[in-house]
């Protein structure tokens, strides 16, 4: 096996890896655990008081009514609360822009039936108020005055057994969690013991603006302390093959897109998860607790959080355990979420998450040195034994045989290991991965400038110039690597970062950069040590002459 055929299986095992670890993100098999208690028929967590007959929760009800709108404001957040049934209709973070038009918020829930995306609560048992109860409202429009630090909006239901229901959004200053809140007044002459629900609810189509060319999950997820996370795909819940935990003293349930999502984070208490189909090309999943016995005359309060905004991963474990494992690296997480901490730090120093891609790959670079230097080494070896291979070529023709001996032969008078380049290569493959990982699912990268005509790496180079240049140093890398016997190979070798380039055209500009700056790094070091060799072999024809 020559040096070519060891860079394309390299190459192929490369992509054959990424393809790997794409397919480990989408299939989210069950956790060990769960398994064997389905298995068993038995759960170790505590399960919630059973629920009565009628669990509208379970019922989406039809095309989604309106009622009027509540609009709050705060310096993170523009939200819309209908008054029927208390539904977060529209949610814009402000401090984030539009995929496609940057000159408008970015919009993460809405009731757009094409890409329908909201927020759902209400209460199950007594008669009470459902998310198709209509509420009253004393304001329409609530904004965080300045030098506040919460703002709260209140939605009103009373009953004809007059019992009264307080629905209350707590926001707050700086925060992306906005506290959904029941206070239940019973006023009638019998005890209650309602539940309350809250759901998300989305349809199946991919998030406006969503790359088309690289893998990122939309999807549910339910996470708990002896479980982890749970992916729930849609495609799962078309086939009833979601897998998760139903029941559980602890954890949450989101729903999760690249770069951001939206969560019910309720605190540790007894709860039920669930997650369905409604209807065609609509899904939800939410979280059912028990808000337990309220006597005549007496109130009680029931709280969930619900976090709405950016997956930044410094912010996410602060809010909910576990809330960080929704940016998934995949199998490779050891190695990227390292990656990343060292990028952040690198971002905090130069205040350019650009220039700390440039300085992460230096020393990545730097770290693989070592191998790197002998990996290119034996290719140049190779490269001096370019003349001599193809000579044995033409001495022995098509006698494959033969020509294997003498190459063999050749290598091991010449004291020259072949496969030499290989294992170096393969060992930083998984870094490379996991760094492309780290990279892609960073909501920092997103519309964060670096110079010039960049200004989003998050996005693909509008000029395609970064993709040009990668190809570029790929011919470049190819000029330094010895010429294939085979004319073959050396076609595909030459068509290889035409064909590389044009893939990258589509590829976030932060992902290109960063291929860019380790091609060219990889150049110098290569010609380096090629040159060294060179001038070895040079040294050592003429010390024979004399």
């Amino acid at each position: 096996m020559d040096t070519q055929r060891l860079i394309l299986f390299i190459v192929f095992s490369f992509s054959v890896l990424m393809l790997w670890d794409t397919w480990q993100k989408d299939q989210h098999p069950a956790p060990v655990g769960q398994v064997a208690q389905e298995k068993a028929g038995t759960s170790q967590t505590p399960s919630p008081t059973a629920l009565p007959a009628d669990a509208p929760a379970k019922d989406f009800g039809g095309p989604l009514q309106s009622g009027e709108r509540v609009k709050v404001q705060t310096d993170l957040i523009y939200a819309e609360i209908d008054t029927l049934g208390g539904d977060v209709r529209r949610l814009e973070l402000l401090k984030h822009h539009d995929t496609q038009d940057k000159s408008k918020n970015f919009v993460l829930l809405e009731d757009d039936p094409k890409h329908l995306y909201i927020a759902q609560s209400g209460l199950i048992g007594n008669d009470l108020p459902t998310h198709k109860t209509l509420f009253s409202n004393a304001a329409t429009q609530y904004k965080l005055a300045e030098g506040a630090n919460e703002i709260q909006a209140r939605l009103t239901w009373v009953g004809a057994n007059g019992v009264k229901v307080d629905k209350i959004f707590t926001f707050r200053k700086g925060s992306y969690v906005v506290d959904v809140a029941y206070e239940i007044n019973n006023g009638s002459g019998t005890r209650l013991e309602p539940h309350a629900y809250f759901q998300l609810v989305r349809n199946g189509q991919p998030p406006l603006g969503n790359p088309k060319f690289v893998s990122t999950y939309t999807g549910f997820a339910v996470y708990t302390e002896k479980d982890k996370f749970n992916k729930i795909s849609f495609s799962d819940i078309d086939k009833n093959k979601a897998s998760y935990p139903k029941q559980s003293d602890d954890g949450w349930v989101a729903m999760v897109q690249h770069y951001f999502l939206s969560a019910w984070l309720p605190a540790n208490q007894p709860r039920e998860y669930y997650a369905k189909k409604l209807g065609d090309d609509l899904y939800d999943a939410g979280v059912i607790l028990p808000v337990g016995l309220i006597e005549p005359g007496s109130v009680k309060k029931v709280t969930v959080p619900l976090y709405v905004g950016p997956q930044e991963q410094d912010h996410l474990s602060k809010v909910a355990p576990g809330l960080n494992l929704v940016v998934d690296y995949g199998i490779l997480t050891v190695i990227s979420a390292p990656l990343f901490w060292v990028l952040a730090f690198l971002n905090k120093l130069v205040h350019n998450w650009g220039a700390a891609i440039i300085l992460l790959t230096i020393l990545i670079k730097l770290a693989f040195y070592p191998l790197s230097a002998k990996s290119y080494r034996s290719m140049a070896q190779m490269r001096v034994l370019g003349p001599k291979l193809q000579k044995l070529k033409e001495q022995y023709g098509d006698d494959r045989q033969r020509l294997h001996t003498a190459m063999m032969e050749l290598y091991k008078t010449e004291k020259v290991n072949p496969l030499g380049g290989c294992l170096p290569v393969v060992v930083q493959i998984p870094v490379f991965i996991a760094l492309y990982w780290a990279l892609l699912n960073s909501v920092e990268m997103r519309q964060a400038p670096f110079m010039l005509w960049i200004h989003d790496l998050s996005s693909p180079d509008p000029f395609y110039i970064l993709p040009i240049v990668m190809g570029i140093t790929m011919i470049i890398q190819t000029k330094l690597n010895p010429t294939p016997p085979d004319p073959i190979q050396a076609k595909v070798m030459m068509v290889m970062p035409i064909a590389f380039s044009v893939f990258f055209f589509f590829f976030p500009a932060g992902l290109v950069l960063y291929w860019v700056v380790n091609n060219t790094l990889s150049i110098a070091q290569q010609w380096y040590v090629t040159h060294g060799v060179e001038q070895e072999k040079v040294a050592a024809k003429r010390h024979g002459k004399h």
